[in-house]
């Protein structure tokens, strides 16, 4: 097994790495996404305005359920997949970027999805705005050689044209919502209705040309809709669709509570993940109630529950009535990551420091960040920390040791301190309660990266689960861009989870 981050600084792909393969993979041009871009900030408005003048996706949603009803889709939304006790499957989130990054990842997925019955892509599968022409080479290319399915739930990027294109790839509804009556002149709806994004009139032109890249009848998959259920094995997977603002409408709402029940262990895929950067957030369901609700309840048989949308990994392993149940955050395949070093030290749901894991581990979090902010502000001699250095200060800064230590521990000076502060390094909840929640969500918004384009290590990720009818053993392994991480993608992070 080849070292992990949590071995070497090599593992972690510093170092005179060499550049991997994956490049061979993309197309000849490539889209660079910058979300500094004014231009693509305005085109992906929608889930501003959603929050301003009220959401329509729940409505929205339901006239895709009912459409899909009427062509025969099953009205549980349950896929029965015909598959042994003993099987395995992938799942990778927030991927669409279509650069280098989302590339990177390819390789080592495919090398580590070989013999997996399937594929859960958890949220966000095209960016800017889920354009039905961006699928080409956020998707059909990239995929093109993993041989089985895959299914997805939407994020709040693939909401941002009112889901037409993801309904046409996944669940084959080709044609587009009839619109519907134009809302009272002077109210909100009104407002949002005049600025809202809408497709190109000739978006989708290119799409049937791209699926012949995923033509082969093994990798064909049809969903009842924008959220499922999958029965397999011993176990049922069930994907929810969060929209544009993370909440569930009162229709799918109903829907889960029916779903859960029932003895099957199940494993919950969410758009919006439970618990992220230290903090816990249940997913509120129109009409009362949370998502976290159901998931904790006993009758329902919960084990895990895996979300996209934050573009790292993260796990949480929550007690609750005398049981584990596995809070993982997946979204590391492919956007631009987010940083795991402002996670302040680990004390939510009595998951402490010791239990929670993270990729990338938050010293390499901080040195990644501090290159680019070096190279944006041409001030690399301040800015740029080695990954020692980054290690060092964020051990002092959480009050705990080193996660990689090999060889002499770098000293801390006032250089990389005030470093670590201007990039939003986490700390002790007990020194940063007051700022805590202002502060970090500044410093997320601030220094995202904007932009994928990088050289690596790019740190992404993706996860294959392996079910029997005693367990699931979850890997989160790392792509890195480099060659020694593609051909033999190192495990960073794996859990047994028990069943019975």
């Amino acid at each position: 097994m080849s070292d992990s981050s949590r071995d070497t600084a090599e593992g972690a792909g510093w170092g005179a790495a060499e550049r991997g393969d994956y490049r061979n993979l993309m197309p000849p041009r490539v889209e660079k996404i910058s979300w500094l871009d004014p231009k693509m900030l305005w085109a992906a408005r929608n889930g501003v305005l959603a929050s301003w003048f009220t959401d329509p996706t729940g409505r929205t949603r339901d006239r895709w359920v009912e459409r899909r009803a009427a062509a025969g889709a099953p009205a549980d939304k349950v896929i029965r997949r015909e598959v042994p006790d003993r099987f395995s499957f992938m799942v990778i989130g927030d991927t669409g970027e279509g650069d280098d990054p989302q590339y990177a990842v390819v390789p080592g997925f495919l090398k580590v999805g070989q013999g997996t019955d399937f594929a859960v892509l958890t949220s966000d599968v095209i960016y800017p705005v889920g354009g039905a022409d961006d699928y080409d080479t956020k998707f059909f290319r990239p995929y093109r050689d993993y041989p089985a399915p895959i299914y997805a739930i939407p994020g709040n990027h693939d909401w941002y044209e009112d889901l037409g294109a993801f309904m046409r790839v996944f669940c084959g509804d080709t044609a587009p919502l009839p619109p519907e009556p134009a809302p009272r002149p002077l109210t909100r709806a009104w407002l949002r209705s005049l600025l809202w994004h809408r497709p190109r009139p000739h978006d989708g032109e290119h799409l049937d040309a791209a699926r012949a890249l995923r033509s082969s009848p093994a990798q064909q998959a049809l969903q009842p809709g924008p959220y499922w259920a999958i029965d397999a094995g011993p176990v049922r997977i069930v994907g929810i669709d969060t929209g544009l603002l993370g909440t569930l409408d009162a229709r799918q709402g109903a829907w889960l509570r029916e779903v859960s029940r029932g003895p099957r262990p199940k494993i919950l895929v969410t758009g919006s993940p439970l618990y992220v950067d230290g903090e816990h957030h249940p997913c509120a369901i129109e009409g009362g109630g949370t998502v976290d609700d159901l998931v904790r309840d006993p009758a329902h048989h919960y084990v895990a529950a895996i979300g996209g949308d934050i573009h790292n990994y993260q796990r949480y392993p929550v007690r609750v009535d005398g049981r584990t149940l596995q809070y993982v955050v997946s979204g590391g395949g492919g956007a631009f990551m987010h940083a795991t070093h402002t996670i302040p030290r680990v004390g939510v749901a009595n998951v402490t420091e010791r239990d929670f894991r993270c990729y990338p581990l938050r010293g390499d979090s901080l040195a990644f960040y501090s290159r680019l902010y070096g190279r944006r502000l041409r001030l690399r001699r301040f800015f740029e920390l080695s990954e020692a250095e980054a290690t060092a200060v964020i051990a002092e800064r959480l009050g705990i040791p080193p996660t990689r230590s090999p060889g002499e521990p770098a000293r801390v000076t006032a250089r990389t301190r005030l470093v670590a502060s201007l990039l939003g390094a986490g700390g002790r909840p007990d020194r940063t309660a007051r700022l805590r929640l202002p502060v970090r969500k500044i410093y997320t918004q601030l220094f995202s990266p904007g932009s994928a384009t990088y050289s690596p290590p790019f740190f992404k990720s993706f996860l294959r689960l392996d079910v029997t009818p005693e367990a699931v053993r979850l890997r989160c392994y790392a792509a890195t861009g480099n060659r020694a991480q593609e051909v033999e993608p190192p495990v960073e992070d794996e859990v047994v989870i028990p069943l019975t």
